[in-house]
């Protein structure tokens, strides 16, 4: 779910010091147009109480907080998952609220992911520390209300997928619907809640049963 601002950066010659973004309930905040990956980074140490993500074109997108049933639906897969992984223990697993640095200049931060142990052993501890530069292997994004079900799928695809995650779920609670995207372009469309979803060979024995969208 996003708030309605954007920040379109001027051309370089046009560039001021700082540009103020205002965000619809009032809230102003500063950040640099085109900003440099560490300009973005102060942006986000800066603003600890935002949700920022940005685009390949250097656009901000603010993230606005759940609502109630938006933050319940948000939960019961990253708590399915988290459940697996302990009994597993094939990999770490990620809140909403973790930022990913992609191959294509974005920072994205999906509603659940998940990293292999292989994948999470080859980044430094200095990098950890940090906004990674890492793509999860399988990642959810969990529709609310608000959200545009087009702009979700083509997200899915053109920045989860074309980065390399291995397995993405798009699901639904509004439509009971869900949609899943793998790495060699396959997609399956789940029409209604009454299945089980399965990790596939990217997450062996996970399931996620969505009958738990209805209760």
């Amino acid at each position: 779910m996003t708030r309605e601002a954007i920040a379109t950066p001027p051309a370089p010659a046009n560039r001021p010091d700082k540009i103020a973004l205002q965000l619809s309930d009032g809230e102003v905040f500063n950040a640099f147009p085109q900003m440099s990956e560490e300009e973005f980074d102060e942006f986000c140490l800066a603003n600890p109480n935002l949700r920022i993500e940005q685009d390949p074109h250097g656009n901000i997108t603010i993230l606005m907080p759940n609502s109630y049933d938006s933050g319940n639906n948000e939960s019961e897969p990253l708590i399915d998952l988290g459940l697996w992984n302990r009994r597993t223990k094939l990999g770490k697993v990620f809140s909403p609220s973790t930022l990913f640095k992609l191959p294509d200049g974005s920072k994205r931060m999906p509603d659940a992911a998940w990293i292999s142990l292989e994948k999470h052993n080859r980044l430094s501890e200095r990098e950890r520390k940090t906004f990674a530069h890492v793509v999860p292997d399988f990642v959810i994004e969990v529709r609310s209300p608000s959200d545009s079900l087009e702009a979700l799928q083509t997200k899915m695809r053109s920045v989860w997928i074309a980065n390399g995650v291995r397995l993405a779920w798009l699901l639904d609670p509004e439509t009971k619907q869900a949609w899943l995207y793998r790495a060699d372009g396959s997609e399956t469309h789940i029409p209604d809640f009454s299945q089980t979803l399965s990790g596939e060979d990217v997450l062996p024995g996970f399931e996620l049963d969505l009958g738990v969208f209805l209760s």
